[in-house]
């Protein structure tokens, strides 16, 4: 519950928000609550908590250490795994027909500088590869389709 001090035409207001459900907010002002509803839909937010995992940097050049994002959600019947962020495709690791496991590196993503792993997010046979090394992404393209 955040908690907030407004004054308004002098009168000063102790305002709590609290649960938003819908479009309906719980606020509590002076002490009194109130149901108030929402002039617009708020769009829940996806929240990607990143993992970093140390790996060598290749000969050639020095990187920052790749960072593993955890994988996106199933999105359905569909089988598909989609992009958690906006970046560009350093690198793809899989090719229709091949089988993968939970947690296997599938891509490897480029975003605000950072390396990210994209890893399946279920065991299966990878149908399609929708994208190609050097390809920009945006959050929620479908990068991958399951049999």
């Amino acid at each position: 519950m955040k908690t907030y001090n407004f004054k308004i035409y002098g009168n000063k207001y102790a305002v709590e928000v609290g649960e938003i459900e819908d479009n309906m907010v719980d606020v509590t002002v002076n002490g009194a609550p109130y149901k108030v509803e929402l002039d617009m839909e708020l769009k829940p937010r996806t929240v990607v908590k990143p993992v970093v995992t140390v790996a060598a940097p290749p000969k050639a050049q020095a990187a920052a250490p790749a960072q593993k994002v955890a994988p996106a959600a199933p999105t359905g019947g569909g089988g598909t795994l989609n992009s958690p962020l906006p970046g560009t495709v350093l690198d793809v690791f899989v090719r229709p027909g091949d089988a993968v496991k939970v947690g296997q590196r599938l891509l490897l993503l480029e975003a605000m500088k950072m390396e990210n792993n994209i890893d399946a997010d279920r065991d299966g046979v990878i149908k399609e590869v929708k994208v190609n090394k050097s390809d920009a992404v945006m959050e929620g393209q479908v990068l991958v389709v399951f049999e």
